[in-house]
């Protein structure tokens, strides 16, 4: 591969970096994500301070999780700083084994109105953020090797006669709403203001506040949420004591529903 591979990401829990650098890594011919690969993990606050731009000779692998079935609204600003300059771009999403729904579309979408040349696009599957259980412990080796499997599919594309050729991914135009939990009553209910509690159990290791994507966790009192809270799993997750949790009914319900109803295995799509 002649272009610059860049793994671009937004990845609170480590499920789509795992996918995009395996991805990038596997396009610039490399067992390995080294050198041959340029890093942009714009998960934290931080990362989003600065715009990026690309050039015609760049190769990016964009991924973001699937929120709602769309990509990340707390995301659209930032995406629309970017400067894509006839950079190619393949999109990747990554959902928790319910489904991608319109996310890899919409973001197929957004690099192209960015100026990027978008010559494939892909969902995989990752550990739900909600959950321990549903796509536990995915992408796994299965998923891995499919991959791999995309980025030899891409690379016959580059080099061949059509590289640029239109790709047509899943989804729907206009977008489908994003996806809304309801009560027992099959009425729609809203937790976007849900925020994660604290127990006793806290050591006050600060690990929750320092990988929080929005910044929210107040690192003087880790017990306060100062900020909006994306539901992302990062803070429950990495808790080595497991002192962070929810208890609000309406995402416990939907925490369940989505175990339940979901826990068939899907598996990923990729489009060339």
């Amino acid at each position: 591969m002649s272009r610059k591979i860049h793994a671009m990401y937004f990845s609170a829990t480590g499920t789509t970096e795992n996918v995009v650098c395996g991805l990038a890594s596997a396009l610039a011919g490399t067992a390995t994500d080294d050198k041959a690969v340029h890093h942009i993990d714009f998960t934290l606050p931080e990362g989003r301070k600065t715009a990026v731009s690309f050039s015609e000779n760049d190769l990016v692998v964009f991924g973001v999780p699937v929120y709602a079935g769309r990509v990340p609204n707390v995301l659209l600003t930032y995406i629309n700083t970017l400067k894509g300059q006839g950079a190619w771009a393949v999109p990747v999403v990554l959902f928790g084994n319910r489904h991608y729904d319109d996310a890899l579309i919409e973001l197929k979408d957004l690099l192209i109105a960015a100026g990027f040349q978008v010559v494939a696009g892909g969902a995989f599957v990752g550990e739900h953020s909600f959950s321990r259980t549903l796509g536990q412990n995915r992408p796994d080796e299965s998923d891995m090797a499919l991959v791999r499997t995309f980025a030899d599919k891409i690379a016959t594309k580059l080099t061949g006669d059509a590289p640029t050729a239109p790709v047509t991914v899943r989804g729907n135009k206009p977008y489908m709403p994003y996806y809304r939990p309801k009560n027992k009553d099959g009425v729609p209910v809203d937790i976007r203001k849900v925020s994660p509690k604290t127990n006793s159990d806290c050591t006050d290791c600060k690990l929750c506040a320092s990988v929080c994507p929005m910044g929210s966790i107040d690192v003087e009192d880790v017990s306060r949420v100062t900020g909006i809270c994306i539901k992302c799993g990062a803070c429950v997750k990495i808790c080595p004591v497991q002192a962070k949790y929810y208890d609000d009914e309406h995402y416990l319900r939907h925490k369940h529903e989505l175990e339940v109803d979901f826990s068939e295995r899907k598996e990923p799509e990729f489009f060339v």
